[in-house]
């Protein structure tokens, strides 16, 4: 099932944003959840990613610091919340289901799928 992403916008740099994703409990409790980017002319690229179960996350190092990737059960949403943003951050964020295990290449979005329509962020 596609995840349908949402709250991309046009920010000024420096600026804050969050993107939600919805997702089943199944989802959160059975397998790695990430977001991804990709901008014009770029390839794909991991951003941040939650473990099942929530108990680990990883960033890239480009947004380390001022990325914060959740999940709240209650609402079966999936959240990207980003702060000091810079025109790099700029391109289509993407919300997906990977594998049980977050593995190290989950940067290259090894093991991720159902791609959506993705929600655009331009700083």
């Amino acid at each position: 099932v596609q995840l349908v992403e949402s709250g991309g916008s046009s920010v000024q740099a420096g600026g804050s944003l969050t993107l939600s994703c919805p997702a089943s409990p199944t989802a959160f409790r059975n397998f790695c959840m990430g977001w991804f980017r990709q901008a014009p002319g770029k390839e794909r690229e991991g951003v941040a990613v939650i473990s099942a179960g929530g108990e680990r996350t990883l960033y890239s190092d480009s947004v380390k610091g001022r990325f914060t990737i959740s999940q709240d059960t209650a609402k079966n949403s999936l959240f990207l919340q980003m702060i000091s943003l810079k025109s790099e951050d700029s391109g289509m964020y993407y919300c997906a289901p990977g594998p049980r295990s977050c593995g190290p290449d989950w940067f290259r979005a090894t093991g991720f799928g159902n791609w959506g329509q993705g929600t655009q962020v331009t700083v």
